[in-house]
């Protein structure tokens, strides 16, 4: 397959901006990129209408924009469910942290994931996977944390990795949300909260050898875990061989950051509560900041403090955190059009952030860019320009969205 128009490449050598190649040419063969350059070189095999002899014509699509397959790097797709009355309820000024005291919020979602087996939680998740991809995204991280008890933290993995077996939807990366929030037995005193905690620990070993999860999470802030409570956690993990992920900051900064730069995390995520210390502290260590604008808009949360991340040299990671609470939206292109207008990123912290950065914190360095030999993960966009992916469209603009060089999209 030959794909013409203008194509972004991925991250110039600085890695802050988008190298662009105005007339450009990506062909695709065996599912990896096998060229890429300016159109004007494309070399003879490939750029008539008709093979070489004995060879079938390479087929060509002209696209206006041609990226690589856009990454959602923090999500908790694996819901089942709907709620919908708490959105009613934020509408009406009623606070997140109010509405899970009475027993909304997560444990609503814990209560669905109890009524649903894996069957049921498998195939809800692989339509919702299918409709981001017609979005144009190709790989995207899925979260459990729903299920708070370990055997149904065990359902809900087991469903992800049911589906991360597709090749047909968007590449999976499991996540072990291990401390998320508290059932209602684990709420009764200190030590029924401490042997939740405990517990959830001890099943790291299980999900590691099992191999299902690439990474362990814990949502360490106000009113959820403590840093005392999610480094052991983080220590196992990664003595496990596991990465690690944190929900930092999202209602008050209690140390997170800086416990996520202590266990060489991947990433830190939310951060709209941030000391200048602890962004610090994530540069040296080199953990991405994965911003979730469409939870702040919800939320009606200020935003991050966009410019200290910059001064602090923290890679900028965007993604939707699709989940049924807090961000109940599947899209991606929509959280990147709330980066860019709410938290006042670039076109290029936006489209670095959502591709080739969102890669690099998953764990996936040859993704989210275009490189030869690397897979072809990209998509052709009926767009004019990189600054229209920033446009709040509302709809599908990906005519084309290709994983491993097959097509999970095609709208030409």
């Amino acid at each position: 397959m030959l794909l013409l128009g203008r194509v972004v490449v991925g991250p110039d050598p600085s890695g802050r901006a988008l190298e662009l190649l105005d007339a450009g040419a990506v062909v695709v063969e065996g599912g990896r990129v096998a060229w890429l350059g300016p159109r004007e070189a494309l070399p003879a095999r490939w750029s008539g209408e008709s093979g070489a002899a004995g060879e079938p014509a390479c087929r060509r699509v002209e696209a206006p924009l041609v990226t690589a397959g856009l990454v959602d790097a923090h999500t908790h797709a694996a819901w089942v469910g709907s709620r919908h009355a708490e959105y009613a309820m934020k509408l009406r000024g009623e606070g997140y942290e109010a509405i899970a005291a009475r027993g909304g919020g997560i444990v609503a979602s814990m209560r669905a994931i109890e009524e649903a087996d894996v069957d049921a939680i498998a195939d809800t998740l692989a339509r919702r996977l299918a409709r981001m991809a017609s979005l144009g995204v190709t790989t995207v991280e899925v979260k459990s944390g729903y299920g708070l008890r370990p055997e149904l933290e065990r359902r809900q993995l087991a469903a992800i990795a049911r589906v991360a077996g597709r090749a047909d939807l968007p590449r999976v990366v499991p996540t072990f949300l291990a401390l998320h929030a508290l059932p209602p037995e684990a709420r009764a005193t200190a030590e029924t909260r401490a042997a939740h905690v405990a517990a959830a620990i001890a099943m790291v070993p299980e999900i590691a050898r099992a191999r299902l999860a690439a990474y362990v999470d814990a949502y360490v802030d106000r009113n959820a875990f403590t840093v005392a409570e999610a480094r052991p956690l983080g220590e196992l993990a990664r003595a496990a061989g596991l990465g690690v992920r944190l929900h930092v900051g999202q209602f008050a900064d209690v140390g997170g950051a800086e416990l996520a730069a202590a266990l060489g995390a991947a990433s830190a995520d939310h951060l709209e509560n941030v000391s200048r210390q602890g962004l610090d502290a994530m540069a040296r260590a080199d953990v991405a900041a994965t911003l979730l604008p469409l939870a702040s808009f919800v939320l009606a949360q200020r935003p991050p403090d966009v410019a200290a991340m910059r001064e602090a040299g923290v890679r900028l990671v965007v993604a939707s955190d699709a989940n049924p609470g807090t961000a109940p939206s599947e899209s991606l292109p929509l959280a990147m059009a709330f980066a860019a207008r709410l938290y006042g990123l670039t076109t290029d912290e936006v489209v670095l952030g959502a591709t080739a950065h969102a890669a690099r914190a998953l764990g996936l360095p040859a993704l989210g860019r275009l490189s030869v030999g690397a897979p072809a993960d990209l998509v052709a966009w009926d767009l004019p320009h990189e600054d229209a992916l920033l446009e709040p469209w509302g709809v599908s603009r990906a005519s084309l969205v290709l994983r491993d060089g097959r097509p999970l999209h095609a709208a030409l």
